[in-house]
């Protein structure tokens, strides 16, 4: 495993990894101090809003290519502190390695976050026992037809949630915090007002905050809502005393933002 590219923007810097077998996936050094690394060749969830998974799923990526991600970035970036396991792939289908790196990661003293679908959920249990510094959970509808079509090989969203109403209920205030919902606000898709309802009373009734995401448009014909749509959902949650945490600018970024993440895509951006 290699580093092959490094391309930068005014905010992020995209690092492109070859693997020992010709495929690369791509890691995302951002704040200065935070690694987003991959898990996967590709991902098999094919989130609609997603490059990461637009080719499908080629393999697994071993403990050792994860955490090597990290090891070669902070030769050149000493200063990473924080590790997000959110990029290219679904760390649950991938669960024995990726929690293999999240302990050699806490051995290096770093703080792990993680991005999720949630399933399959016996994983996901596993995962929100860790000692984690967050965990968000890909939520993008509360409707199950919905979600599975944002979503194409999530599972079904109504076990999810009563996987949810039983398992936050056995933590701290404090550990609850760590964990939140997230919601990807795509025009004319999951921004109606009976949507953001839906998922004001599922966040509510759990008593977990939403990360609500701003859609990055990478060429798969889904359209952002625009920023007053995006205020007002944020202004309807807050109100019902929900806990939002809004995409900065990081995740903004064409150049690493949410979704934007490739497998053996360095070619295009560096064309």
């Amino acid at each position: 495993m290699k580093l092959c590219s490094i391309f930068r923007s005014p905010l992020n810097t995209l690092l492109v990894f070859k693997l020992e077998d010709g495929y690369t996936v791509e890691s995302v050094l951002y704040r200065g101090d935070s690694l987003c690394v991959s898990s996967q060749v590709g991902c098999n969830v094919e989130c609609i809003f997603c490059a990461s998974g637009r080719y499908g799923f080629y393999r697994n990526l071993s403990w050792e290519e994860i955490v090597n991600q990290y090891c070669i970035a902070s030769a050149i970036f000493p200063a990473i502190k924080r590790i997000a396991m959110a990029g290219i792939g679904e760390v649950l289908h991938n669960w024995e390695n990726c929690k293999k790196a999240f302990f050699k990661f806490k051995e290096k003293g770093l703080k792990v976050s993680f991005y999720t679908s949630g399933f399959p959920l016996s994983k996901l249990e596993e995962l929100l026992d860790l000692p984690h510094n967050g965990v968000t959970i890909s939520l993008h509808a509360v409707d199950s037809s919905l979600r599975n079509m944002i979503m194409k090989h999530s599972g079904n969203v109504e076990e999810l949630l009563e996987f949810l109403r039983n398992k936050v209920k056995q933590f701290s205030e404090k550990k609850r915090k760590k964990i939140s919902l997230g919601y990807l606000l795509m025009k004319g898709i999951n921004d109606r007002r009976e949507d953001i309802e839906r998922l004001g009373d599922v966040a509510s009734e759990l008593g977990l905050g939403i990360t609500l995401l701003h859609c990055n448009d990478v060429g798969l014909g889904i359209e952002p809502v625009d920023r007053e749509t995006y205020e007002r959902t944020f202004l309807y949650l807050r109100d019902k005393g929900i806990r939002v945490t809004l995409s900065n600018r990081f995740r903004k970024d064409p150049l690493g933002g949410c979704g934007t993440l490739t497998v053996n895509g360095y070619a295009v951006k560096n064309g």
